[in-house]
């Protein structure tokens, strides 16, 4: 029967994925990965809370206290297994018609990983409701808002920030949303400016801000500034995925693969650094690239086959760049734009529609373009191409 259903699976996989099945160990005791060492701060403090807990298991506020723990560092990791635990947590949580705000906001959390915007959103509307002065319930609704290009909405959503006595908070979440809606070099100008003012802001704020201001500055094409305020982000303790992600991004446009190789050397387990890393081997000419190339296909093909669809932009960019298959490319963007319309998202689908001469495919972004006024020279450039192909 298993024979039976392997092979069914193999007819009717694309013949890609057939080559790049995933790797099937010959014994039991075959290492397959090193996960990240349990060891630092964060994994004592993740062990001492877990031992209070057993020890202590009514303690409701020890329990949510560990959930919030752990999707920090699957935020951080990009590591799906920490927001399970998360959710384990939550499940056991007694069924009410009103759960605990924190309840409501890490559910929400757990939901926005799994790009279940609308049903984090509808936690998010529940718990703003009850508690109009949750911050954190506030940035979380503008970031998922944002993330789906509802920017107008987004901004609606920082605005109660600015009553919440946390400046720099409130100024990097504005600063955002408006560097996408025309308002790119006065949102540059103003958050330098706010950051300069709040010297004694936490290291995780000031990060993510720093984050913010070279995400802008890159779009404006500013590579100097860029790469100035990724520095010194990414000095600043516990830097997170995106972080990674977006700082080798902007040094692959700089063609600077060399110093992505560096920057994601121990990053090689996370999906989406590793593709970053392989093209840089690709700019590089690397001797391995064709072994790094089919390592990625197979783990694509495996978290298929486990019908995950979280990483349709980054197996897009995969079947562009580095197998030259546009069709596909296209297809997977266009998929993935049903769910992320970040700046990101927007230029992947440009990018395959312009490969696969689609002009009809590229009109979404066309008209996101349009709407919004955003400042991205890199996205108008593709624009006007593609509109030539009309």
């Amino acid at each position: 029967m298993k024979r039976k259903l392997v092979a069914a699976i193999s007819a009717i996989l694309p013949l890609h994925l057939a080559l790049a099945a995933p790797y099937k160990p010959d014994y039991d005791a075959q290492v397959l990965e090193h996960l990240p060492a349990v060891s630092g701060p964060a994994n004592r403090e993740l062990r001492a809370l877990r031992q209070q807990l057993a020890a202590n298991p009514g303690r409701t506020e020890l329990a949510l206290d560990l959930a919030e723990r752990y999707i920090a560092r699957g935020k951080a990791e990009a590591d799906p297994r920490y927001y399970g635990y998360a959710e384990g947590l939550l499940k056991a949580w007694p069924k009410t018609p009103e759960p605990p705000p924190k309840v409501l906001l890490l559910g929400a959390l757990i939901k926005q990983h799994r790009h279940d915007f609308d049903g984090a959103l509808q936690d998010l509307d529940t718990l703003l409701r009850r508690q109009p002065d949750n911050a954190q319930g506030w940035l979380t609704r503008a970031v998922i808002l944002l993330v789906q290009a509802r920017y107008p909405d987004a901004l609606q959503s920082c605005a109660p920030l600015i009553e919440l006595d946390d400046a720099l908070l409130a100024g990097t979440c504005l600063a955002e949303v408006n560097s996408l809606m025309g308002q790119a070099r006065k949102s540059y100008d103003f958050l330098q400016e706010t950051l300069a003012d709040q010297a004694e802001a936490g290291a995780e704020q000031r990060q993510w801000t720093l984050t913010v201001l070279a995400d802008i500055a890159a779009r404006l094409g500013k590579p100097l500034e860029a790469e100035k305020h990724f520095s010194e982000a990414i000095r600043i303790d516990y830097p997170n995925v995106y972080l990674f992600g977006a700082y080798a991004d902007f040094l692959l446009d700089q063609h600077q693969p060399q110093k992505v190789l560096s920057l994601l050397q121990d990053k090689s387990r996370i999906d989406a650094l590793f593709l970053r890393s392989v093209q840089a081997k690709q700019q590089l000419g690397s001797s391995n690239l064709a072994q790094a190339t089919q390592e990625l296909e197979a783990r694509f093909a495996a978290s298929r086959m486990r019908g995950e669809n979280l990483h349709q932009g980054d197996e897009a960019r995969f079947m562009l760049h580095l197998l030259n298959k546009p069709e596909d490319a296209l297809r997977l963007a266009q998929a993935n734009w049903q769910a992320q319309r970040e700046p990101k998202d927007a230029r992947i689908l440009l990018e395959a529609a312009w490969a696969a001469q689609d002009a009809e495919a590229a009109k979404p972004v066309l008209d996101l373009l349009s709407a919004s006024g955003m400042e991205h020279p890199q996205l108008r450039q593709l624009a006007a191409e593609i509109r030539q192909l009309r």
